[in-house]
């Protein structure tokens, strides 16, 4: 009788030990997928929310008085638009959502507002990502909440800044600080209207530095590297969304790393004590087969190969349930990024791996047990 053929026997006269240890298996690799597959979705969450909090680099003119930019909210000097492409050519700097503006205070409609151009976002890695600011087409302009209010401007107004023609693109909500008195248009347009061709006074990103690790400030290390690419201009950080974002990811990596070594020891010890009770129960059919003639490793397959039928089909249906279940709860959580959650299809081509190997590893133990049973002996006891 080949060993396929035995333990297909073994399947069909023992299925609710076979059903024991398939649970087992299907648990851990449906617990491991459902919280890989959730964890990266929390990660993309928390990576927009913190975004949406603003960018957090922001490089300004040398020569800006600091007490005025913090009064002001932006630098009454200006630097050349190329530093632009020269500081996102630059290899060492990790960012993105990289943008430049040009803003000055101006009096229009006998109302003081915040002329702003914004420049497209420009991406270092290549990738398209939801751009962080506006981007606004020429001779479009978007309006803040104050102005909309004060002067009933609406969509597809036509306004008249400076001697330039623009059409409202855009009316936008009511935010409680001075963008409520802002007017938004395109980085050239607006250089157009104040005659700064080829200036601007601000470039913010976006940027990632590991703050919570090492000695080193990576902010005076951001510094150094600045004055060798741009040396007319001086780089601020906002600290507080930097480091909010490195320690929820910290959090994160933690929470991982402790919550699933446990789920995989429970697992492997429920699984172990399935195949030590299936050993304990057949001593009597295994001494027969030994005395039959059946050698070693024959016997030590009929567990092993067992183990690894369990892994194979544990995980197939633990894939599809724990995808199943990340899929169905994270819409509800994680409501920013849900429309990014998608099936994690590379956890199956490991889970077809590590599963079989797992299950076959926590039943190493009763296999060897079974092996060394002396036939003689298994049938005096009986």
């Amino acid at each position: 009788m080949s060993t396929f053929h035995l333990i297909f026997k073994e399947l069909i006269h023992r299925k609710l030990n076979f059903l024991f240890g398939l649970l087992a298996v299907v648990t851990a690799v449906a617990l491991f997928v459902a919280f890989f597959t959730t964890s990266e979705a929390s990660k993309r969450e928390t990576i927009r929310l913190t975004r949406d909090m603003g960018f957090n680099l922001r490089i300004i003119p040398k020569e800006t008085d600091m007490d005025q930019f913090w009064t002001k909210g932006f630098s009454e000097y200006t630097m050349p638009e190329e530093y632009v492409l020269r500081f996102a050519a630059h290899k060492d700097f990790s960012f993105a959502h990289l943008t430049a503006t040009l803003q000055k205070l101006v009096i229009w409609q006998d109302r003081k507002v915040i002329l702003t151009g914004i420049s497209p976002e420009l991406e270092p890695s290549g990738k398209k990502k939801t751009p962080m600011s506006f981007t606004i087409q020429p001779g479009s302009v978007y309006v803040g909440f104050e102005l909309t209010k004060e002067l009933g401007i609406k969509p597809d107004d036509q306004l008249d800044i400076f001697e330039k023609k623009f059409t409202v693109a855009k009316t936008l909500a009511e935010t409680g600080n001075d963008d409520d008195i802002r007017l938004y248009a395109q980085l050239h347009d607006v250089q157009g209207i104040l005659g700064l061709q080829g200036k601007i006074n601000e470039i913010k990103a976006l940027n990632c530095l590991c703050l919570t690790s090492g000695e080193d400030d990576p902010l005076l290390i951001l510094r150094e590297q600045l004055k060798r690419v741009l040396p007319q201009a001086k780089v601020i950080m906002n600290k507080t969304i930097a480091v909010a974002r490195e320690r929820q990811r910290v959090m994160f990596e933690k929470y991982f790393a402790f919550i699933m070594p446990f789920v995989v020891v429970v697992c492997a010890v429920w699984i172990a004590a399935i195949a030590m009770m299936n050993v304990s129960e057949r001593k009597h059919e295994i001494g027969i087969l030994r005395a039959l003639g059946y050698g070693t490793g024959k016997i030590a397959m009929l567990f092993l190969g067992k183990a690894i039928l369990l892994g194979l089909l544990g995980a197939v249906l633990g894939f599809g349930i724990g995808t199943t279940l990340a899929l169905s709860i994270s819409p509800d959580i994680f409501k920013v990024t849900a429309s990014l959650i998608k099936p994690i299809y590379g956890l199956l081509g490991w889970s077809l791996v590590a599963a079989p190997a797992f299950a076959a590893v926590s039943s190493f133990i009763p296999a060897m047990i079974a092996i060394t049973q002396e036939p003689a002996q298994t049938l005096r006891e009986e």
